[in-house]
C-alpha cells in the first residue's frame, strides 16, 4: 500500500569548496551518526534550482551571491523511505523523495557557513557540518539514500573533481 503513494518532489545541493570538498551536516534528529547534503521540498508553484538556492540558505545559512552553478543532475532522481519511517515523515503522504540535484561552487569561507541562522524560524536542520571527499559521500550517509548518492557521485563527480 505505502508503494502507491507520491514521491515528494525535492531539490538537493553538493556544495564544493575551493578545495573540492563536499559540505556535509549531521541532521538533529539522526539517531545514528549519519550525515547528508543539504536537501529539502519544492515549494508550491516553485522551481527547482530557487528551491535549492533557498534549502541551501535555510540549512547552511550559505547566501545565493555564494554561489555558483557547476551543474546538475540530467533527471530526477528518487529514494525510498523504509517502511518504519513512512508514517513518521510528511505526515505519511509521501513513499520518498523525487529530487533534482545541483552541484554548487561554494564561493565563501568557512565563516558564512551558519546552521544555526535560520533556527529561530524552526528551520535548523544540522547539528553540526564538515567538508567530506567526494569518495566519501556514501559511506556517510543512511543506508537508504545510500544508492541516489552514489549515483550522484557518479553523474556530478567528473565536473568538480
Amino acid at each position: 500500500m505505502t508503494r502507491n503513494l507520491p514521491y515528494r518532489p525535492g531539490v538537493g545541493i553538493m556544495l564544493v569548496n575551493v578545495q573540492g570538498l563536499v559540505f556535509v551536516g549531521q541532521r538533529f534528529d539522526s539517531v545514528v551518526e549519519a550525515w547528508q547534503m543539504p536537501q529539502g521540498g519544492i515549494d508550491e508553484g516553485e522551481e527547482p534550482y530557487p528551491a535549492a538556492l533557498r534549502e541551501l540558505e535555510e540549512e547552511t545559512g550559505v547566501k545565493p551571491h555564494l554561489v555558483e552553478p557547476i551543474a546538475e543532475t540530467a533527471d530526477w532522481l528518487s529514494y525510498d523511505l523504509p517502511d518504519a519511517l513512512i508514517g513518521k515523515l510528511w505526515k505519511g503522504r509521501y513513499r520518498g523523495q523525487r529530487q533534482k540535484w545541483y552541484a554548487l561552487r561554494f564561493l565563501g569561507t568557512d565563516a558564512d557557513v551558519d546552521i544555526a541562522a535560520h533556527a529561530a524560524a524552526g528551520h535548523a536542520e544540522f547539528k553540526s557540518w564538515k567538508w567530506a571527499t567526494l569518495d566519501r559521500l556514501a559511506d556517510l550517509i543512511v543506508p537508504f539514500k545510500r544508492e541516489l548518492y552514489c549515483d550522484l557521485v557518479r553523474e556530478l563527480g567528473p565536473a568538480i573533481r
